[in-house]
């Protein structure tokens, strides 16, 4: 544990990379290992060209020789710990795990640990030496579902890459307070809430976002949906139903005050009111693998809780007259 990796890496400047800039042709030669810590390591001096120190944007040419010498150091300081994970698929390069309710994913001020990261780190302790033990993107601490993560520098590299050209494909299914006509898209800008910096919200300026939606179920006054993702902005699905005045059941931050429908049994009434987290779940993961290609996708149940509420919801509906 917390041992330094030393790379000791040499090759030839091939004739498809002749011209470019030393950067460029070491994030292909060396793929690895991301850009800005080649970068890095190319200012610190651990790469020679021919022998030579070179800076990131000198260009390089076919024939020349590239030797890479740096120390790998562990990426993550905290500790492995004993908890449950659902993992759905893992082999040498990615995990898929199942991410349960009440789980953060990263240690922060208040959570310094009992989160995802030190769960994988128990379960493969080698994910130390990868940026965030390997965790490409994030699931809010009360969603449920899939989320992918890397088990190798490569696997990271490819896996943050195809996340970034929107080629994972993650749906979700998401209660939400409200009868929408029909399905759609929300395409609006994200960022902090201009007040409340502990919230994000539809902020010109923000970051582009955009959510695919489509009807899956109709209750008396709340409607299931399978949501996509076409980015992946902090909250994107909580703000965006709230942005179109269809907030998420149960969520704490963006679902405003409890609507109950109207006439609703002692049971349905107690069932929503109990339901205290947001009633969003990752339910699907496609992606290609990210070292041979290979197309791959998961699904995960809903979680136990947010199947209970939908059967209560089914009863309230079809008992009404």
């Amino acid at each position: 544990m917390n041992e330094n990796v030393q790379i000791n890496r040499r090759e030839v400047i091939g004739s498809e990379l002749s011209g470019l800039r030393l950067d460029q042709a070491l994030a292909r030669l060396f793929d690895d290992y991301s850009r800005s810590r080649l970068q890095a390591w190319i200012r610190e001096g651990r790469v020679r060209v021919d022998g030579q120190v070179k800076k990131p944007r000198e260009k390089v040419f076919a024939g020349q020789q590239v030797e890479l010498e740096a120390v790998l150091q562990p990426q993550v300081t905290c500790r492995p710990q004993p908890i449950p994970l659902e993992v759905v698929f893992e082999d040498e390069q990615i995990l898929v795990v199942n991410k349960p309710a009440g789980l953060v994913v990263h240690p922060a001020a208040g959570n310094p640990d009992g989160t995802l990261l030190n769960a994988l780190l128990h379960h493969d302790p080698g994910l130390e030496k990868l940026p965030r033990a390997g965790i490409v993107h994030r699931l809010d601490k009360d969603t449920t579902g899939l989320m992918v993560v890397a088990r190798s520098l490569q696997a990271r590299k490819r896996l943050v890459e195809a996340l970034q050209e929107r080629r994972v494909k993650r749906h979700y299914q998401a209660l939400v307070v409200g009868s929408p006509a029909a399905g759609g898209a929300v395409e609006a800008p994200i960022g902090r809430h201009p007040v409340r910096r502990q919230r994000m919200a539809v902020v010109e300026g923000g970051k582009p976002a955009i959510t695919h939606y489509r009807i899956a179920e109709r209750f008396s006054i709340h409607t299931l949906l399978d949501v996509e993702l076409e980015t992946g902005r902090t909250h994107q699905i909580r703000v965006h139903m709230a942005h179109l005045k269809m907030p998420l059941v149960g969520d704490p931050v963006y679902g405003g005050r409890l609507r109950l429908p109207p006439g609703a049994s002692p049971a349905t009434i107690e069932a929503l009111q109990n339901f205290r987290r947001q009633a969003l779940h990752a339910f699907r993961l496609a992606l290609s693998h990210p070292a041979s290609g290979e197309a791959l996708a998961w699904e995960a149940p809903l979680p136990e809780d947010f199947q209970a509420l939908l059967a209560v919801l089914r009863r309230d509906r079809d008992e009404r007259p």
